[in-house]
């Protein structure tokens, strides 16, 4: 026997307590930190109970591929943080991308996504999704012309990123939900960069949104994990057939694992966000540093839409130094507090040189055109002191010849 935690408000309170006292089962033992139910499978006192948990008749777990008590705990969490009836959580961030699109789309439907995209996700775009006979349109993300003018009678799904990785491109969702809404298409925003803490995409008429776990949910680096939110009858019926029949399944132990970060979302992310927004400021005056890139810089070429759609601008900025690719690694390489490293979203702050690492599978053309150069670094802001980072950040720059 298990019972539910207090029967709360919970949508009626604040985010902190949310992320504390949401989700949470408690089996017959009564533990206040929820349970990691590590097992695959799940046993029935009748046949005929098995049955009916099979044919949906009754509630219940048959099987942790498709459902387990540890991931309900995050899917429901998750949802109050989003402000969403449903989620379905998967093994990594790229398993969420992959199947929220591919649970929507068969050969000759027609899919539209914006052109400044994570390494992986252009790759789905470009490479998997055209093998299926998908038409695919690539656009100029802040260009409302290029999107009017992007759909078919046979869009079915819209991706978008924004912020986009690497460059925080800024992309109006509002905008590009609407045609979606005119078309019949179904939108899906891939929310990392700005996590729900920045920036809310349902509220802005998003029909799907995407997370990767890993990366603030998680927010110390030791997960992998992903999770698809969308409306009940979205995750139910067009999601989870998929999922439970290609099997991208979150481990219970991983689930267990941020459904504890999630407890201190909030706090975290309101560091990383102060942080991030005193470095930029910094960056931007720098002498050895062409430009910063973050979101609530009057400087961004979308600050106007950055500041109508986010809470602030997040914990991820991108910057070219005055230099080469060879004077960027230098840069880098003098860093002592922050470490060189592609992943994101950690307690650390990490960073990295897309056109080598991230985004290295697309052609050097192709990242000349979305504006990534070999002097641009993508820096994910973590919780250490902030004038500790900007000293690390003075001294590398300061040590970087011809910068």
């Amino acid at each position: 026997m298990s019972y539910k935690n207090k029967n709360l408000p919970f949508k009626t309170l604040h985010l902190e307590t949310q992320m504390v006292r949401g989700g949470t089962i408690r089996s017959n033992f009564g533990e206040t930190s929820e349970a990691i139910f590590l097992n695959s499978g799940f046993a029935y006192n009748s046949a005929e109970i098995a049955e009916s948990r099979f044919n949906g008749e009754a509630p219940g777990y048959v099987y942790s591929r498709y459902l387990n008590p540890t991931l309900k705990m995050l899917e429901d969490k998750l949802a109050l943080l989003e402000g969403i009836p449903a989620a379905c959580v998967m093994a990594s961030g790229m398993a969420a991308v992959f199947a929220s699109i591919m649970c929507q789309v068969k050969s000759g439907d027609h899919f539209i996504a914006s052109k400044v995209l994570f390494g992986s996700c252009f790759h789905i775009a470009t490479k998997i999704l055209p093998n299926y006979g998908i038409d695919v349109t690539l656009v100029d993300g802040p260009n409302e012309d290029a999107w009017k003018k992007a759909f078919k009678k046979n869009t079915k799904v819209v991706f978008i990123e924004t912020p986009a990785n690497p460059n925080l491109e800024i992309v109006d969702i509002k905008f590009v939900a609407d045609l979606c809404k005119k078309h019949g298409a179904k939108l899906i925003v891939d929310n990392i960069f700005a996590s729900p803490y920045s920036q809310k995409s349902f509220e802005l008429g998003a029909d799907i949104v995407v997370y990767s776990t890993t990366k603030h949910m998680d927010g110390q680096g030791r997960t992998l994990g992903g999770c698809v939110l969308g409306s009940e009858e979205f995750i139910k019926e067009i999601l989870l057939p998929f999922h439970r029949h290609t099997g991208p399944a979150l481990s219970p132990f991983n689930a267990w694992i941020i459904l504890k970060s999630l407890e201190t979302f909030a706090m975290r992310m309101e560091r990383h966000c102060s942080n991030a927004q005193k470095i930029a400021e910094f960056l931007e005056s720098h002498p050895k540093v062409k430009r910063v890139l973050y979101p609530t810089l009057k400087s961004h070429p979308q600050f106007d839409v950055a500041k109508k759609q986010m809470k602030n601008g997040g914990a991820m900025l991108a910057f070219e130094i005055n230099g080469n690719k060879n004077e960027t690694f230098a840069f880098m390489n003098h860093l002592q507090i922050i470490d060189i490293s592609n992943n994101l979203g950690d307690a650390k702050s990490l960073i990295t040189h897309p056109s080598t690492t991230t985004h290295s599978n697309i052609a050097r053309e192709e990242q000349e055109k979305i504006g990534i150069t070999e002097s641009m670094c993508r820096l994910s802001v973590g919780l250490e002191h902030v004038d500790d980072l900007i000293a690390d950040l003075n001294e590398a720059l300061r040590l970087t010849p011809n910068a």
